[in-house]
């Protein structure tokens, strides 16, 4: 193994890397902690949220185990912030998905708890404030404003069950609202998660508004692409990364029509 791969390698995963994998295998893990983890333009955390939106789509039980483990034994992402994200990932990727990581990040949580020779605190029940405003009207509001802070485009008209109940009353009148993530988290997890479901439309609209918003600049955006590559393949990184060229010429000739 590649020695800065495997310095990264048990850095990043907090485990010795591992022996006995195939040439393919191992040329991954070269790349990946050898070349990408190791690479300036994102933070550690960052590339964490971007890593577990690929593995968590893969749904690998162990890959996913390890890498929710090694989110949370390192610091980079708390106990808290690990929920928030999961139930992020399920909006984007799938409740099925979701519920995979989900378990990894409760067996992650016990696993720490019992190497730091600490009791886990219980999962305490939620109180329902938590779940923000009862009164549907408010809601929707509140979601067509987060609508258009996040994707720069006005919110869709409240004409069918996907738009008002679950676009503007659910993923913006409540999921993005949420604290415990911030924006450009939630950015960082949304952009793998919209890569692997191969839907153009929302390439185009999260590239684009993350781009477009400042909650990523170019090279931050490229950095996420590369990371996304790392794990989704060099394919689904170009495809990406066309989208993200085409979104950034947009945005330039925008602003300099607007000069």
């Amino acid at each position: 193994m590649d020695a800065l791969a495997a310095k990264t390698y048990a850095e990043v995963m907090m485990a010795e890397p591992p022996t006995g994998v195939s040439r393919e295998e191992q040329a991954q893990i070269d790349h990946a902690f050898g070349h990408v983890w190791t690479r300036p333009g994102l933070t550690r955390r960052e590339r964490r949220f971007v890593t577990l939106s690929c593995v968590c789509g893969k749904t690998e039980p162990d890959e996913v185990n390890a890498h929710m483990y090694a989110a949370l034994a390192s610091g980079d992402i708390s106990r808290e912030e690990l929920g928030e994200y999961v139930l992020h990932f399920a909006v984007y990727c799938g409740w099925p998905k979701a519920s995979q990581a989900e378990a990894g990040y409760r067996i992650a949580a016990m696993r720490v708890a019992q190497e730091r020779g600490e009791e886990l605190t219980p999962w305490p029940e939620l109180p329902i404030d938590t779940l923000g405003p009862s009164d549907p009207e408010e809601r929707l509001a509140k979601g067509e404003e987060c609508f258009l802070d996040i994707n720069l485009v006005p919110a869709p008209a409240r004409d069918s069950p996907y738009f008002q109940a679950g676009i503007i009353n659910y993923v913006f009148g409540h999921m993005w609202q949420r604290p415990k993530l911030g924006r450009v988290e939630r950015r960082l997890a949304t952009i793998p998660c919209v890569g692997i479901s191969r839907a153009v439309m929302p390439m185009h609209s999260h590239v684009g508004s993350a781009l477009g918003s400042g909650d990523l600049s170019k090279d931050q955006m490229d950095e996420v692409i590369l990371q996304y590559a790392a794990y989704e393949g060099a394919e689904r990184g170009e495809q990406l990364q066309a989208i993200a060229e085409e979104e950034w010429t947009r945005i330039q000739a925008e602003r300099a029509a607007s000069k």
